[in-house]
């Protein structure tokens, strides 16, 4: 089974939940930006929540599947046709034969994901199908998709059989996996961080800056990272640091005092000083921001991130039972 590529859009490409495990040799994560989404669309069509899907941005892919196809749609609203036809986000559906899956521009949202039953069948790179654009390795043949790519699916499983026998019998189901506790798709949104390593070399003004001033995402901003403008923020005094490991999430100043969110495709390592640090439970939320879009920062303890974090991955976890409840495993 195959679909064709009859327009790539702005930027779509192959990810799953990164790369992990070699930022030690230099190589970078990678993965999808917002792995909530991603997870949520994996487990509609009944495949691993790792497995590798599209993740779509901003607007303008157009994929046309030449076999019945099982496939979910989750993240942002990008206005997604069948055959002209718009279809509903969060839950599955079968595509059939000939029809083309078109995304218009995202209305709510930067980033949409396209899981395939099967999942995308491209070739395992040091453990993940994530595309490296910058090594030109991971995804399909290390790229975005290009107009006329052709794009293979793995065999079904099990569970993909399952759920494509049942949906083919009763249809597009009328419940979808409610997003608003895991993401949101607002176009300005409070970020929650921890203070980062250098946070305490900021001089005051700058730290009150930091939690009541807005920040705009700026036109400059992809996968590598968030380019903010606003208030500029300050050291108390030039330090000199070396270059060490960064993560998703972190807030980096540069000598301009503008921040940058370091995100999914970031370098392994940085030399500027670290404010703060995302907490992950908000990165899908993050990861959904379009330019232009206003971002206030709201500090919280780390024990607080942590109990973020565990409250979301119980959410997966009772989202998942409730999925498995529907489609009758």
């Amino acid at each position: 089974m195959s679909v064709n590529v009859l327009n790539a859009g702005l930027l779509t490409t192959v990810q799953d939940i990164g790369r992990t495990g070699s930022q030690k040799f230099g190589v970078l994560v990678s993965g999808a930006m917002d792995s909530y989404s991603m997870r949520i669309a994996n487990l509609l069509v009944g495949n691993d929540e790792r497995e590798g899907i599209l993740e779509i941005t901003l607007f303008g892919t157009t994929l046309q599947f030449e076999e019945d196809t099982l496939i979910a749609i989750t993240g942002g609203d990008l206005q997604t046709t069948v055959d002209g036809i718009p279809v509903a986000n969060w839950r599955p559906l079968i595509v059939k034969k000939g029809s083309i899956l078109k995304f218009g521009f995202a209305i709510e949202g930067c980033r949409a994901y396209l899981a395939i039953a099967g999942g995308i069948d491209v070739s395992v790179v040091m453990d993940s199908k994530s595309t490296y654009m910058v090594a030109g390795i991971g995804g399909f043949n290390g790229r975005a998709l290009q107009q006329n790519d052709q794009l293979s699916f793995g065999p079904l499983t099990e569970s993909n059989a399952k759920v494509f026998a049942l949906i083919e019998r009763e249809g597009t189901p009328d419940w979808a996996v409610p997003h608003h506790p895991l993401i949101s798709l607002a176009s300005t949104q409070t970020i929650r961080m921890i203070e980062g390593t250098e946070y305490q070399h900021f001089d005051e003004a700058s730290k009150q800056r930091l939690v009541s001033e807005p920040y705009v995402v700026t036109p400059q901003s992809n996968r590598m990272g968030l380019r903010l403008e606003g208030q500029a923020l300050s050291l108390t005094e030039k330090l000199e640091l070396l270059s060490e490991g960064v993560t998703f999430g972190t807030v980096q100043i540069p000598p301009n005092g503008k921040p940058i969110i370091l995100m999914a495709d970031r370098q392994t390592a940085g030399g500027y000083p670290k404010i703060g640090q995302v907490i992950t439970a908000d990165l899908g939320s993050l990861s959904q921001v379009k330019p232009n879009a206003k971002l206030y920062f709201q500090l919280i303890t780390h024990a607080q991130a942590e109990r973020e974090l565990i409250a979301k991955e119980e959410l997966i976890k009772q989202i998942k039972i409730g999925i498995q409840h529907k489609l009758h495993y």
